[in-house]
């Protein structure tokens, strides 16, 4: 064989022998996922439930009007702080006074025409005892009478005399009981007359109370949506012409938020809180659960449920009231405000990111032509029944599936009670890779994406 020859069969040689090799390389690169990784790590864990709502205080109440009339003083603006049973509105109040003067007058004479009946009833009850003292007398001289009559010692003229002088003792007596009734009976209608004047004064007290309004307590002056000289109507809450101020005690203040209906189940009394507000921003206030609704609010109309004949599928929401702690003076009611109540608290516990969490049916976690089963110490099943709620850990460059039972959820960590060991690597993304990504696939580490994607999309905002 020629020199040439020898050297043009070495080098096809090496050149399919290059091409072999680089065909496996890339045979063996072909089927490798691209992944980015993290560790399950030990550290404290707070679960927590956001919701949004605005500032209120805890005592708070609409001022309406009892009487109609024209209001003739306003004694306080809006925002001016006021004390209790101080005066707030003054109504015109010319009859209401009238009123009351006339009901006051007719009290007088009630009273005195109770004095009076009292007064005769008195001189009766006189009369009365006279006309018992005559019939007394009158008896023992009839009495007598009889007796000498019978021993013929007077004459029956005067046995006769003696006896019209009885009967007449004895129908004195009647007449003087009788008026005596009479002279009762009109002291006790005179009585009543007096307890129906009071109470028409009483009446006429109220209706004049009526035009003026005072502080129930202190506080602060948060609406007065009515000026001097307009008219103020009896009406329904929330009418024109019916409120004319809010007063509201702002020493407590509280946010009233709307709590998702799936969330409601961990919240409780006395939970603490984090509330944040729209027009206070950088700064946090401490603050507890204090109230829990019961009835679910219709997210769209803002309705409860207990109204509501029918039912209905739409998102509800549930109020929860939470007080703060060392509110700001300036603070005022429907300020919108931010609550993170903090639900659940756990320390030192094993926890990966929540991204990493995947799901799997129970079919697909075996290649096929294997024989095996998922690593898994009690699976924690999700609401379909063939699939498992899991993570991929990395085991000789390949990505294991491992079922995993879970606890409370941060804000962006979740609590591993089962499955996993503190410093497993773990994937985390992306988002895609985890969605179709295979039990006992090929992967490489690549955790630089994640911070390109983020450098890209800064600068695309810049």
């Amino acid at each position: 064989m020629k020199t040439w020859q020898k050297i043009a069969l070495g080098a096809g040689s090496a050149v399919l022998l290059s091409a072999i090799v680089g065909f496996t390389v890339y045979q063996s690169h072909k089927n490798v996922v691209t992944v980015q990784t993290g560790k399950a790590q030990r550290q404290d864990l707070s679960s927590l439930v956001t919701a949004s709502g605005e500032i209120r205080p805890k005592t708070y109440v609409n001022i309406g009007a009892n009487a109609f009339g024209k209001i003739t003083h306003l004694f306080v603006k809006e925002g001016q702080r006021v004390k209790q049973g101080q005066m707030l509105a003054q109504i015109e109040n010319v009859q209401p006074e009238a009123d009351m003067d006339a009901m006051q007058a007719s009290l007088e004479a009630a009273r005195t025409d109770a004095v009076a009946a009292e007064a005769a009833l008195n001189t009766s009850v006189a009369d009365l005892n006279r006309a018992k003292s005559d019939a007394e007398r009158s008896d023992l001289d009839w009495a007598r009478a009889q007796g000498l009559y019978k021993d013929a010692l007077i004459a029956k003229s005067d046995f006769d005399s003696q006896r019209a002088a009885h009967q007449t003792a004895v129908a004195g007596l009647a007449q003087a009981q009788a008026r005596v009734a009479q002279a009762r009976a009109q002291k006790e209608s005179a009585d009543r007359r007096v307890g129906q004047a009071s109470a028409n004064v009483t009446h006429a007290a109220d209706v004049l109370k009526k035009t003026t309004y005072q502080a129930p307590f202190d506080g602060v002056i948060t609406n007065l949506p009515v000026r001097e000289g307009e008219t103020v109507v009896i009406g329904i809450q929330n009418a024109p012409g019916s409120t004319m101020m809010t007063l509201a005690d702002m020493s407590i203040i509280t946010a009233e938020v709307r709590v998702d209906e799936t969330d409601i189940v961990n919240v409780e009394l006395g939970q603490s809180a984090e509330v944040t507000i729209d027009a206070i921003p950088k700064k946090k206030f401490q603050a507890v659960v204090t109230q829990i609704g019961d009835n679910a609010i219709v997210r769209s109309t803002g309705v409860s449920t207990s109204q509501q004949i029918t039912g209905t599928q739409e998102a509800k929401d549930f109020k929860v009231v939470v007080t703060l702690h060392d509110p700001p003076e300036d603070l005022r009611p429907g300020l919108s405000a931010t609550a993170k109540i903090t639900t659940a608290t756990r320390n030192n516990v094993l926890t990966i990111p929540i991204q990493a969490l995947t799901v799997r049916r129970e079919g697909d976690l075996v290649p096929k032509g294997e024989k095996g089963s998922v690593q898994a110490a009690a699976p924690q099943k999700t609401a379909s029944k063939d699939e498992i709620q899991g993570v991929f850990v990395l085991r000789n460059r390949k990505a294991e599936f491992v079922a995993v039972e879970t606890g409370i959820a941060g804000t962006t960590d979740i609590e591993v009670l089962k499955g996993l060991n503190a410093g497993d690597e773990i994937v985390t993304g992306g988002y895609k890779v985890l969605l179709t990504l295979r039990p006992g696939a090929s992967v490489k580490v690549d955790n630089s994406a994640p911070k390109k994607e983020e450098e890209e999309a800064s600068a695309e905002s810049s």
